[in-house]
């Protein structure tokens, strides 16, 4: 940062990476929050010889800034802090006083948490302001931490634990995939070794995970699941119901692979399109929304309190991904970086073809769907989890997913009439109840049912009974 920058960001409002300090004579114990926190979350600036009042800052000087250089650096190269961390220095002379601007780096996941004196001193940067890390965000610090290894991790279970179909299913699909692959010709334990999914006599975290048995993932992931959700409005409240349609519990993640994605091929436009003789079975817009699940899957921290997540709106599709990316997202598409949260999984989907590395499938998903709906998909992220939103914007699918409200909500009101037909007296719990929707879905379709005139309530609402109208 140069003293135009420094001057810049003087001259700004709120600046997420950048913190200023009066430190006239001595050093502010709030810097030490600050390193936390910019060391945990995306680095940033740390000014001293400035003071901020209100949404304004004033330049007021340092009285001895070789002191507090000397200070300042000191504690960093000691152990006040839990890591060290290679803060760069640089001096700037604003309106005839001294400033110092202390650049702190984000440091690796490897080494997250950073903080002072004890683990309850661990500081994120939010907005522009320093919080003090709840323990669900630094145990997920400790998570990443291990990013490359949680799944490797071995069990107490054996091959018995693991489902012999999916196994068959995973062989099946390789040798049809790639028939002239080594791993064909090995018996099912040296191929689950060659995976890691069998070290020794026990299996693997993320073996488990990919081929376990329900019950078996249960004992070591007591709440194991992937949220597949269909809703059929643009958020919950404009929705006729709260979802059209929920995915049911499934075994493992390779079952849960093929039963999401036959549910999102649904979801996305592909129109007939050739190509040379043959259809054209991977569109751009298709292998984006492929590699999307394949990401959650294999990056997917299934520790966390919180769930992997997909939710199709008539608008949209959300992947929500517990866990935080490795790096910063234009560090990974710039780099082409590559760190799978569970290389177990992430091995086990490449050797059949399910998935690239980090880098090249954030590629995908960001140029495929681009390509077809002319927006780009939105990622935002968080120190413990990150979001990637497909939005429809305009294109055949979100008509299709309408015209699907549509028919879902016209078939609501028909069983309600049909229903009323039979049962004059039927209550609100008991439509609920009959259709599968929720009482306030009921109440929507009745209001609307009246405003056409196609029902009315006779009597009060207790003792009193529907009349539907026969026209």
């Amino acid at each position: 940062m140069n003293r135009k920058e420094l001057i810049t960001k003087l001259e700004d409002i709120e600046w997420e990476d950048f913190e200023v300090k009066q430190a006239k004579s001595a050093l502010p114990k709030s810097s030490w929050e600050t390193v936390s926190a910019f060391a945990n979350t995306a680095g940033g600036w740390l000014v001293f010889g400035v003071k901020k009042n209100g949404k304004d800052y004033a330049v007021t000087g340092i009285n001895n800034p070789e002191k507090i250089l000397n200070d300042f650096m000191t504690v960093l190269r000691g152990d006040k802090f839990n890591k060290k961390i290679p803060v760069k220095c640089k001096k700037y002379r604003i309106e005839g006083k001294d400033v110092l601007g202390f650049y702190v780096p984000s440091v690796s996941s490897k080494n997250k948490p950073v903080y002072f004196n004890s683990q309850s001193n661990t500081f994120i940067r939010t907005g522009s302001g320093d919080q003090r890390a709840t323990k669900e965000e630094i145990d997920s610090m400790y998570r990443i931490s291990s990013f490359d290894s949680k799944d490797r991790e071995v069990t107490g279970l054996t091959l018995d634990d693991l489902n012999g179909e999916t196994i068959a299913d995973y062989r099946r699909y390789l040798e049809i995939i790639e028939s002239g692959h080594r791993y064909n010709k090995l018996s099912i334990e040296d191929m689950l070794s060659k995976l890691e999914i069998l070290k020794g006599k026990n299996i693997t975290v993320g073996g488990l995970l990919v081929f376990g048995r329900e019950e078996s993932i249960s004992r070591i992931i007591p709440d194991f699941r992937i949220d597949y959700l269909e809703i059929m409005g643009r958020s919950y409240s404009d929705a006729p119901e709260r979802y059209s349609y929920r995915l049911p519990q499934e075994e493992n993640l390779f079952s849960y692979y093929f039963s999401i994605l036959e549910r999102l091929i649904k979801k996305i436009d592909i129109p007939f399109k050739l190509k040379g003789t043959f259809r054209d079975e991977n569109p751009p817009q298709l292998i984006a929304a492929r590699e999307a699940l394949v990401n959650l899957l294999m990056h997917s921290d299934y520790f966390s309190g919180a769930k992997p997540r997909i939710r199709a709106f008539i608008d949209r599709i959300e992947f929500f991904n517990p866990g935080a990316l490795p790096k910063p997202l234009k560090y990974i598409i710039s780099e082409d970086f590559s760190l799978p949260r569970n290389q177990v999984i992430a091995k086990t989907f490449r050797v059949i073809r399910l998935s690239e590395n980090i880098g090249s499938g954030f590629h995908k998903m960001i140029n495929g769907w681009e390509e077809y709906y002319k927006t780009e998909p939105e990622v935002t992220e968080d120190i413990d989890h990150y979001k990637i939103i497909f939005y429809f914007n305009g294109k055949g699918s979100q008509k299709s997913s309408q015209k699907s409200s549509q028919k879902s909500s016209q078939k609501s009101s028909q069983k309600i009439i049909d229903i009323m037909k039979n049962n004059s007296k039927v209550t609100i719990a008991e439509l609920s109840a009959e259709i599968g929707i929720s009482d306030r879905a009921i109440k929507k379709h009745i209001a609307a049912l009246k405003k056409k005139d196609i029902i009315r309530r006779i009597g009060p609402d207790r003792g009193g009974h529907w009349k539907v109208n026969e026209q």
